[in-house]
């Protein structure tokens, strides 16, 4: 059984999560860039001082700064995914003065296929391998004796498939129909590969969660409405005689103070499949930063499964949190994995604490490798569609590599009104259970559903950019038993169609049904000309069973340039496309996502955009460029 003491990861995980705290004594700074060898900054780079608790994280221009120090020497040590962990020794800290200190780090050698190390100790494969995946997870673990190891033979990586979005003509179905989607799993799991020197499984590349993983700075509702609707029109990039047109829903932000209380059940995974480095030590980690935000009304129970269910820790209040951690650290892994007993036993125990008007939710956290019991998608799918009933909600963590069931977890997530997370790193759980907490965990407005209708007059044929598993038929839309996905506190939902404008020429391939016998296709009436279309929200809210109608006239003007959000978001979707090696990239370029990127950066205070640079970068190092032909 893998025993890594999870204190490491408790210390560095509440000192991401919380501000460092102050000394009493005479205190200074510690603060500078951290770069590459080109003088590039790194950003999300770990910078620790070795032997305390101080620590910090790099920003958008590669600066760190550590306050409250206490005199002294010190040794600083910096760290980030792909590159060696460089240490800075004799820094010495002086009352009231600051001290800089600045870091290069190269790349390792050390690749996710192949890890080389000196000598040979065959028994120790296991736990080296480990190791060394820690170590490119972000985080430390002990080094063990050294050796060669072979990348793994196997891999049961699981990925539902989906044909992409054609191009259908408006004259015979001017209606689209799709749930909205705020999952982000995508993204982390493609950063994962391209970090790993790995192309990703094109299964995986979901471009809208691709899109959808930035921070937007959409208007909120400033009416009783919890969403407010925005458009914006375009010529596409990658086919500049078509049109992008971009809906953006924001939901209401709401103070994470002013959040309802929470009644959380940890659901977590601790079989056998979860004794790896970056699986349930990560797991430990990452809640340990959720658990420092809790507040004295929030309550947390803590539910484990391998071979059966059990209740670790009974419902909680949340200024307990030694008692949280500490069952949080005693947690091991081994056995098999009965996930549908483990989900049965979490929502009992959420039932039974239930808040009412509060934020009532199972926080679920696996590697989606369920064995035992109620394991196939069909029976835990209606398990949890039963469940969902309750009024408690669902949230998905995926956590490890190799065993990742991608599509199980996803559609465990949309049919438990609720969201999907990829967690490859402790960065990526600040981002979700701390910047985004009121996003992550609390529902504003449940079974959203767009709907629009496009003006013949204007529009030839359109294609919805991703949401290939969201799509709904046109009468799903008024239907209120109909599930549909879920909005949370200030989250933001960006949705693109690729448009064959009314006169255009073009070289793509537009569906349309064939003649009928009985009947004549039916023809659209031209609407406005002005109107390029019409959009159409339902949604309910959290804790009702009536949808409510929202509607926003789509202007035919197109824009002479992008707005920097757009122009962001188009060079996301052409980096998903190339990636995907889609059929309709047409003249998409990594050298344009880059350059569109990097001109489109904005504010960025916690550097995402930056990374995506550098993610393009690598992909097109790594000459990722997709195989298929354009058509």
């Amino acid at each position: 059984m893998f025993t890594t003491s999870i204190r490491p990861f408790l210390a560095l995980a509440a000192m991401l999560a919380a501000p460092i705290s102050t000394s009493s004594g005479p205190t200074g700074r510690i603060g500078g860039h951290v770069r590459d060898a080109s003088g590039a900054p790194i950003v999300h780079a770990q910078v620790l001082v070795v032997g305390t608790s101080f620590a910090a994280v790099t920003n958008a221009t590669g600066a760190y700064w550590i306050d409250s120090v206490p005199a002294g020497t010190y040794v600083v040590r910096a760290r980030f995914i792909g590159y060696a962990p460089t240490e800075v020794r004799n820094v010495q800290v002086k009352a009231g003065q600051a001290v800089t200190t600045d870091i290069v780090l190269q790349p390792t050698s050390v690749q996710l296929n192949e890890i080389v190390m000196d000598g040979a100790a065959p028994a120790t494969a296991q736990s080296g391998a480990k190791a060394a995946r820690g170590r490119m997870m972000g985080y430390a673990l002990r080094d063990d004796e050294a050796y060669r190891v072979p990348r793994e033979p196997w891999n049961t990586e699981e990925y539902g498939h989906k044909d992409e979005n054609p191009f259908i003509a408006v004259s015979a179905h001017p209606l689209s129909t799709f749930s909205i989607d705020v999952d982000r799993a995508s993204y982390s799991n493609v950063r994962r590969f391209l970090l790993g020197g790995q192309a990703p499984p094109a299964d995986a590349v979901r471009i809208e969660e691709l899109v959808n993983y930035f921070p937007y700075d959409y208007d909120g509702p400033q009416g009783d409405d919890p969403v407010a609707i925005h458009t914006e029109l375009a010529a596409a990039p990658w086919k500049p005689q078509h049109q992008l047109l971009r809906i953006g829903l924001q939901a209401r932000r709401v103070e994470t103070r002013g959040l309802p209380a929470a009644n959380l059940v940890f659901l977590l995974d601790v079989s056998g499949s979860m004794d790896e480095p970056n699986k349930l030590p990560l797991v430990k980690a990452s809640l340990a930063m959720l658990v420092n935000t809790l507040r004295p009304q929030d309550r947390v129970a803590i539910v484990v499964y391998a071979g059966s269910a059990g209740l670790v820790l009974s419902s909680t209040s949340g200024d307990e949190k030694a008692k949280i951690l500490e069952s949080i650290g005693r947690l091991e892994a081994g056995g098999s994995t009965a996930g549908g007993a483990g989900i049965k036993r979490a929502y009992d125990e959420a039932v039974a604490n239930f808040i009412r008007g509060g934020n009532n939710r199972v926080i679920l956290a696996t590697d989606g490798d369920f064995n035992v019991g109620v394991s196939s998608d069909g029976e835990l799918i209606r398990l949890i569609e039963d469940r969902r009933k309750t009024g408690v909600f669902l949230t998905v963590l995926g956590f490890g590599m190799g065993n990742l069931k991608d599509s199980k977890m996803e559609q465990l997530a949309d049919h438990g009104n609720g969201n999907y997370a990829y967690i490859d790193n402790l960065l990526e759980a600040k981002k979700t259970l701390v910047h985004e907490l009121g996003g992550t965990l609390f529902t504003v407005a449940k079974d959203v559903k767009v709907q629009v209708e496009f003006n013949p007059a204007r529009v030839r044929a359109y294609r919805l950019i991703g949401y290939e598993n969201r799509l709904l038929a046109d009468e799903d839309f008024t239907d209120d038993t109909k599930d549909a996905g879920e909005m949370g506190a200030g989250h933001s939902v960006t949705a693109l169609y690729e448009i064959v404008p009314v006169g255009v020429e073009t070289d793509v391939t537009i569906r349309i049904p064939d003649s009928l016998r009985y009947q004549a296709v039916r023809t659209p009436r031209p609407g406005d000309g002005g109107e390029l279309g019409f959009v159409k929200i339902r949604y309910k809210q959290p804790d009702g069973d009536r949808s409510r109608l929202l509607t926003h006239a789509v202007s035919g003007e197109a824009g002479r340039t992008l707005s920097p959000e757009f122009r962001f978001q188009t060079a996301v979707a052409e980096f998903g496309l190339l990636l995907k090696g889609s059929a309709y990239r047409g003249s998409a370029s990594y050298e344009e996502v880059i350059a569109a990127s990097r001109s489109s950066l904005g504010a960025d205070p916690d550097g995402y955009r930056a990374e995506f640079v550098r993610l393009a970068q690598a992909a097109q190092a790594l000459g990722l460029a997709s195989t298929g032909s354009p058509r």
